[in-house]
């Protein structure tokens, strides 16, 4: 637990310093539905969130080898998505899963042209999610495939949509081949008031379906 808990340990005292300097931030508005629940969990002193963008397509591929997707107890879920769950398993951590108000392709090659498009416009889609109560979480997990050796851009929405000061953000991803691409460290340009491990999860689309020891011991790593 060591090397996670002085983490979030100095996470818990920059944002208690921040805090004391100022009159505390606003709630961030919710939907009529909120999309994250209230902390129910915490690991060590700190609450945990989990959030992950994923897209399923079903199109082509198993669920097995190279797909986008993986079957759990006979459900389908994307493969960030997975993840996710599986991580949520290990720290008892909220999940929010980040949602655009325009709707992504779901076959591979229309949506890897999509994909590509918005890249190249540098594109920030709004999200059709918002996020609750931030400033209740210190360790956020943020998952999300590799779109074109980047973040996709609905990622970029996110970080941009609120302040991740004093936060630890811990990274994970599932990809074709291309691991992280640079991308942690596009987050930590992105977020410079927040802790970024560079420790993140890479996993391979062609091994989704068997790499929950795998999470296991990459969380109990982030513990010690």
């Amino acid at each position: 637990m060591k090397k996670l808990n002085g983490l979030l340990l100095t996470a818990f005292m920059l944002f208690a310093l921040a805090a004391c300097g100022s009159q505390g931030n606003q709630d961030t508005p919710v939907n009529d539905e909120p999309a994250v629940q209230q902390p129910a969990a915490s690991v060590g002193d700190s609450n945990v969130l989990i959030v992950y963008f994923s897209v399923m397509e079903d199109d082509g591929v198993d669920t097995v080898g190279g797909a986008s997707r993986v079957a759990v107890n006979g459900e389908l879920m994307g493969n960030n998505e997975y993840i996710a769950a599986l991580i949520q398993q290990e720290t008892g951590g909220d999940l929010f899963r980040i949602e655009t108000q325009q709707e992504y392709p779901t076959t591979h090659k229309p949506l890897l042209e999509f994909a590509h498009q918005e890249g190249n416009e540098n594109a920030r889609p709004a999200l059709a999610t918002e996020l609750a109560d931030l400033e209740n979480y210190d360790t956020i997990f943020l998952g999300y495939p590799i779109w074109n050796a980047d973040l996709p851009m609905s990622v970029y929405t996110f970080l941009e949509s609120y302040d991740f000061s004093g936060k630890t953000i811990v990274p994970f991803t599932v990809h074709g081949g291309s691991g992280f691409a640079g991308t942690i460290q596009v987050i930590a340009s992105l977020e410079p008031n927040a802790t970024v491990v560079e420790d993140g999860l890479s996993i391979s689309r062609n091994n989704v379906s068997d790499v929950q020891s795998d999470v296991t011991a990459w969380v109990e790593g982030l513990n010690r």
